[in-house]
């Protein structure tokens, strides 16, 4: 018998002594590619185009998150034996990663508060400062409440919202039927009860019957001049519509949110909106124009002016 004909799957079963020769025979059987040292390899194609610690990082999230190799074997720094297949998936997912696709698009999936929500191109990929903001809502919001959600994206904020508060009344709009169609799938996949509705907040005139205690929105907000300043991975792959604003209106969208509000928040009722930075003072100084009380800003944890909470 050829040693290329050995039977792979009895000699995965060899234990002691014996595994060093089963990992010899798996070297031989052409189905296995042995890569020696694949964190290095990984790293080394990564460092083309990352930073040596962004490398490292991606690293890690492809064996441990998509080749399956456990966080204690990745540290350890031992090899692993890739099929013809996993290492055919392993080169695409670094043609990817070169041409600056974000990892998250990538794997399909994204963290947030805990939680696993799908994510695509197309689709914006939240940040941890909007976990903050959700973090915040969770503590003062009324168990009960009836909460809409304008500019859901992969419906992070209203998905959270109605785990966190199930007995809430959660409904979410966006422009992107792609968007809510990840929208879906995550309020599914997590088995929340959020309603969801097609609507450009722009232009919709919504039922005046439909009323809220709470209104939230992380709408877009970066600059166009802003765009010098931004990675690639962004400005290549997310969604230019959930980003960007004219450089000349940079809270068109609050405004709008804000005129809305006034029809749809109860008396005494909330706007909690997720911010650029720049503009947290403006935004106080318009909501209050609009007659909201007690607009007020608040920091994110990086220090920077990120949140801002008024009263209807």
């Amino acid at each position: 018998m050829s040693l290329l004909s050995i039977d792979t799957e009895k000699t995965r079963h060899c234990k002691g002594p014996d595994t060093v020769f089963r990992n010899f025979l798996l070297l031989l059987q052409p189905e296995f590619i042995f890569m020696n040292l694949t964190t290095q390899h990984i790293r080394t194609e990564l460092e083309r185009c990352y930073s040596a610690q962004e490398a490292a990082c991606l690293s890690r999230i492809i064996c441990c998150e998509m080749l399956g190799q456990s966080t204690v074997d990745y540290y350890l720094g031992k090899d692993m034996i890739l099929s013809l297949k996993e290492k055919q998936e392993l080169d695409g997912i670094l043609s990817r990663l070169r041409d600056f696709e974000p990892i998250q698009y990538v794997q399909g999936t994204t963290s947030f508060l805990g939680r696993t929500f799908r994510v695509a191109p197309g689709v914006l990929i939240p940040r941890p400062e909007t976990e903050e903001l959700v973090e915040i809502m969770l503590k003062e919001i009324p168990a009960d409440a009836r909460i809409l959600d304008i500019g859901t994206g992969s419906g992070c904020i209203a998905v959270s919202l109605s785990k966190g508060l199930p007995c809430a009344q959660v409904v979410a709009w966006d422009i992107s039927e792609e968007a809510l169609a990840t929208a879906h799938r995550n309020n599914d996949a997590l088995q929340a009860s959020v309603q969801f509705a097609l609507c450009d907040v722009l232009t919709c005139c919504p039922d005046q019957e439909d009323r809220y205690d709470v209104i939230v929105s992380n709408p877009p907000y970066v600059l166009e001049k802003e765009k010098l300043q931004m990675e690639r991975n962004v400005l290549d792959w997310e969604p230019s519509l959930a980003l960007f604003v004219p450089d000349t209106d940079p809270l068109l969208f609050y405004r709008r949110i804000a005129e809305l509000g006034q029809k749809l928040l109860v008396a005494g009722g909330k706007l909690y909106f997720e911010i650029n930075r720049a503009f947290g003072e403006a935004t106080v100084a318009m909501l209050g124009g609009q007659g909201y009380a007690n607009a007020h800003i608040l920091k994110d944890i990086s220090g920077n002016d990120r949140f801002v909470i008024a009263e209807r």
